[in-house]
């Protein structure tokens, strides 16, 4: 089975340098998937949804796997690669200053209008409401997942730390996005 794991590992690492964009995408598109997928579970579901689980895959692969691609190109080049304290801790702020609440708000008005196919009114009610919440706790989250990535992780692997953790926090979200009237236990 290691060698199997092994395998897999190098073949992926392969595509990662020859494909980075792409590699990134697709590994966000599955980790978004998986994450919905035990969202619905949790939340009772008793017959995997998989329209939604495939919105939340294009999600990923669309928009979190290639804007988490170029954030850290882009953080790169601003901070020049340095890893020290000091330059760390200017990311993390930055990240979470910037797109940490852009990330979120976009978040909830994807899965409000696209995955539930809820009317505007009903959305931005539903974000009024959630979203100061949902920002605050990714501010008491995130910005310990940010140091860790900005401070350890070379830069390839950025995205994909980010996309493993954020299919976590997407539980989160995923079951504070939705609305409980779209709850169907079949």
């Amino acid at each position: 089975m290691s060698d199997i794991v092994t395998v897999a590992w190098k073949k992926y690492l392969l595509q990662l340098q020859h494909h980075p964009l792409r590699t990134k995408a697709i590994t966000a598109g599955v980790l978004a998937g998986c994450s919905d997928a035990v969202a619905q579970k949790i939340a009772g579901v008793k017959k995997l949804q998989l329209k939604r689980s495939l919105l939340l895959v294009i999600f990923g692969f669309a928009y979190s796997g290639p804007f988490g691609h170029f954030l850290h190109k882009l953080m790169e080049q601003i901070f020049k690669g340095k890893k020290d304290i000091e330059t760390v801790a200017k990311k993390v702020i930055l990240e979470q200053l910037t797109t940490s609440p852009w990330n979120n708000f976009f978040f909830l008005l994807y899965y409000g209008l696209v995955v539930e196919g809820r009317p505007w009114a009903l959305v931005k009610n539903k974000v009024r409401n959630d979203y100061p919440t949902i920002q605050l706790t990714a501010w008491k989250f995130w910005p310990i997942i940010g140091w860790i990535n900005y401070r350890y992780m070379p830069v390839q692997f950025r995205v994909i730390f980010h996309s493993f953790v954020a299919s976590c926090w997407s539980i989160f979200l995923n079951l504070k996005a939705r609305t409980v009237a779209t709850i169907k236990k079949d």
